[in-house]
């Protein structure tokens, strides 16, 4: 079951829940009783079991840059 973050506006607490997909947006209130909370937007990493070759970097004459060459001097 996913696991939600939230802050609770009036104590500033933050605090976690699982709960299904389908309540996730479901009012949730503070361990602290207060009921004006919001839900925190959360970054998830996923690792892949891809090629464990390093990538290759910008000065290898590859191109790299932030737009594959020619604009980045």
């Amino acid at each position: 079951m996913p696991r939600y973050e939230y802050r609770c506006r009036s104590c500033g607490t933050t605090f976690e829940l699982s709960r299904p997909m389908s309540e996730s947006s479901s009012p949730a209130s503070c361990p602290s009783g207060h009921g004006d909370t919001v839900k925190l937007l959360s970054t998830v990493s996923v690792a892949s079991g891809g090629s464990s070759a390093p990538s290759p970097s910008p000065s290898a004459g590859g191109g790299g840059g932030c737009c594959g060459g020619g604009c980045c001097g």
